[in-house]
């Protein structure tokens, strides 16, 4: 009995010692991690995952438990956060961590493309943008970085006006956080919303496709919301901060931002400002190009952690212009002074259906000045000078509710646009030379928004649903208004009902494959411009233009298909939509109008256009390919018809494709780039609007990025080496006896340094 016992204690423990190196190695690779949301730092509860052959949910904790192997993927999935995963070396960086953050993402299940700000986003998740882009000093000029979104352009430098799949202008809904905005000051817009956005301080942008997400405002053809870096509560009290500065040798260009800040658990405290100036550049042709341009930007942004479920955020932002060139315009801008107010408040909730609420509250204040005084006119038949101001203020509140398998956005919001402003003209020519007469180009003017919002998803099996409604009361009215105007318009006050709504889908056939498919209807109010703009050509062509206040509202009925392939190499994305237009807005010559201006052909009216249609698609592909180097492919294009005179809808751009390829190397330091971008001739064109064909263009860039430390990197590198001679299609003319399209710059060289201590 004795001897049993003694041989089984010996061989109990020869079993240990067999085992335990094995045991060992298991014990080593078995790796826990929390999954938290990356906002609130909550766990991540229920959240889908697979591993190789591993696979579950995270717990009450939002922890899962895997056995790490370099070479296999993480998949996962949540209905509140969407699908993501992370390759063998991005694994690895979160175990370090411990951690895997995540934000919500509701929005990836609709129409969307994300353009991420930070240097070190992650390629799968977001189109990473360089750092010369973030010295950018126009937020529309990053936006062009995607191949469907284009630019109207009346100057070389400044004020890239936004065009999406053909909408533009009011059409696309431009919000900062998904509540502040602007209104363009000058009535030819050479002050577009997106130029009022800080762009070094934003952490991505969201391109939200068609009329399906309507929790931000009447998205009729679009949205694009800019989201701020959220602060950064953190345990490691001290500063932080970085400065970067680029200088471009077509221009002589400088552009300067940085940002200083302190933060603690409690608190993030934060001023920044950005710099940038450049004189004409020259074009592909040598000709030289009037551009010149002086912006500046400066801010403050104060993040409190109230307690562990509430913060608060305030931010003011002063923007500055001087002395701008747009050639293609009959005036320069000579100043442009706006602030930007903002305060946040955010509550979490634990343990009740009532996950968080939000509220925003803030105001827009811009005022605008532009001359003719420096044009060269010959003769000079007078100067004018044009001192225009808009305000916007607004509150937005919102509710998220954890239903069953769902989720539930409720919300309200309230927005008033005010213009107001006058033309002064002095007559230097002429029996009336002398004289000085003034015009009243926005005439007080407002413009009220009310509505109400709610976005349900719903998660069935591998299906995700999204039910988004909004309803919007729109009371415009003119407070001073014209007697040219009620000549034209006795009624110069209307209140309208907006009621939009759309449903749409994913589903999801696999890790891999995934289609969607979206039916919206979007209904929209005409803008100040639209309704009050009282006599001044602010169109395409040099007709002057009067506002009808009582315009019906345009309705867009679209339908949306995305398909997707991903694998941790790959990832394929096709957009297809179609657009029935009705009630489109457009303008008409009046010949019954006479002008203002002795130089103008004629006047234009807004009206509307029974029926148009718009379609056309967008595709992505990106790679991982070998020797460390990765290429995508993009292109986009738009087709736009008028349906009731059988034309060609005016300012659509034409196919854009382009294709870029990259490699890392030295751990990531060393970043070598190359792009080509070829645009197809565009030969359909509206006439009656004065546009013409425009010839197809190729360009190619290169670029070298390199990480000399921790804190300091460099980026060199040459933008239109060829010194192709070319134009957008969206380019405006410079007016006079041989009307010439604004060239783009010809070959650019470019140097960039950046400091970052975080």
């Amino acid at each position: 009995m004795k001897i049993n016992t003694y041989k089984n204690y010996v061989f109990q423990w020869v079993l240990v010692f067999i085992l335990m190196p094995f045991a060992g190695i298991a014990q080593e690779h078995k790796t826990q991690l929390h999954i938290i949301d990356a906002s609130s730092q909550k766990p991540i509860i229920g959240a889908a995952y697979q591993y190789g052959n591993e696979k579950g949910i995270s717990d009450a904790d939002g922890i899962i438990i895997i056995s790490f192997n370099k070479d296999n993927t993480l998949y996962l999935s949540h209905v509140s956060y969407g699908k993501w995963q992370l390759s063998g070396n991005e694994l690895a960086a979160a175990i370090k961590n411990g951690k895997i953050e995540r934000n919500e993402e509701f929005i990836t299940m609709q129409p969307v493309t994300i353009l991420g700000l930070k240097p070190n986003s992650n390629e799968n998740d977001k189109l990473d943008i360089k750092q010369p882009d973030r010295l950018a000093h126009d937020a529309g000029y990053v936006l062009s970085k995607n191949a469907a979104i284009s630019g109207i352009r009346k100057s070389g430098s400044y004020g890239f006006d936004p065009v999406l799949r053909g909408f533009k202008y009011d059409q696309l809904n431009i919000v900062i956080d998904g509540a502040q905005s602007a209104t363009a000051a000058c009535p030819n817009r050479m002050d577009p919303p997106t130029s009022q956005v800080s762009i070094n301080m934003m952490d991505r942008v969201e391109i939200l496709k068609g009329p399906h997400s309507l929790r931000y405002g009447s998205s009729f053809g679009g949205t694009i919301n800019f989201i701020s870096v959220a602060p950064d509560f953190s345990s490691n009290e001290g500063l932080y901060g970085r400065a970067s500065t680029t200088y471009e040798t077509n221009g002589s260009s400088i552009r300067s931002e940085g940002k200083l800040g302190y933060r603690n658990s409690k608190y993030d405290l934060n001023v920044y400002g950005a710099w940038s100036q450049g004189n004409d550049y020259t074009d592909g042709e040598g000709v030289a190009i009037p551009s010149s341009f002086l912006r500046g930007s400066f801010g403050t942004s104060l993040g409190i952690q109230l307690n562990k479920n509430q913060e608060v955020i305030v931010s003011a932002t002063r923007n500055v212009a001087r002395n701008t060139d747009f050639p293609a315009l009959q005036m320069d801008l000579r100043s442009d002074d706006t602030w930007l107010l903002n305060a946040k408040h955010k509550i979490n909730f634990s343990g009740r259906n009532l996950q968080s609420w939000n509220t925003t509250v803030y105001t827009t204040l811009v005022n605008h000045v532009m001359d003719n005084l420096s044009k060269e006119l010959f003769p000079r038949m007078l100067n004018a000078v044009t001192d225009a101001n808009t305000q916007n203020y607004g509150a937005r509140t919102e509710g998220l509710w954890k239903i069953s398998k769902g989720s539930l956005y409720l919300g309200a919001d309230y927005k008033v646009e005010r213009a107001d402003g006058y033309r002064t003209r002095e007559l230097l020519m002429g029996p009336m030379a002398g004289t000085t007469l003034t015009d009243n180009i926005w005439q007080k003017s407002n413009i009220s928004k009310t509505a109400g919002f709610g976005e349900y998803h719903l998660t069935l099996g591998s299906n995700n649903l999204v039910f988004s409604g909004r309803v919007e009361v729109n009371t415009a009215k003119a407070n001073d208004a014209a007697p040219e105007f009620t000549t034209v318009n006795p009624e110069t006050e209307i209140t309208q009902v907006n009621p939009s709504l759309s449903i749409g889908g994913i589903h999801n056939f696999n890790n891999s494959l995934s289609a969607g498919l979206w039916l919206g209807r979007a209904q929209r109010s005409g803008s100040i411009t639209e309704r009050y703009i009282n006599f001044l050509p602010v169109g395409l062509d040099p007709y002057e233009m009067v506002g009808t206040p009582d315009i019906k509202p345009e309705i867009n009925n679209q339908a949306d298909l995305n398909l997707g392939y991903k694998t941790p190499d790959t990832a394929i994305k096709l957009s297809l939509f179609a657009s029935y237009l009705q009630n489109y807005i457009s303008s008409e010559i009046d010949p019954a109008l006479a002008p203002r201006m002795p130089s103008s052909p004629g006047v234009r009216r807004f009206i509307n256009i029974d029926q148009a249609l718009m379609s056309g698609f967008e595709l992505t592909w990106n790679q991982q390919l070998f020797a460390g180097l990765t290429h995508q492919l993009s292109m986009a294009y738009t087709y736009g018809q008028n349906l009731e005179s059988d034309q060609p809808l005016s300012e659509i751009a034409p196919m854009d494709m382009r294709y870029t390829i990259s490699g890392s190397y030295v751990n990531g330091k060393l970043v070598p780039e190359a792009s080509v971008r070829y645009v197809l001739k565009q030969d359909r064109i509206s006439p009656e609007f004065g546009e013409t064909e425009t010839p197809s263009f190729t360009l190619v860039d290169a670029s070298v990025n390199y990480k000399i430390s921790k804190v300091l990197s460099a980026t060199i590198g040459a933008q239109n080496i060829f010194d192709a001679a070319y134009y957008e299609h969206l380019n405006r003319s410079v007016p006079g006896t041989s009307p010439r399209p604004i060239y783009a710059p010809g070959r650019n060289f470019f140097a960039s340094l950046l400091v970052n201590f975080q």
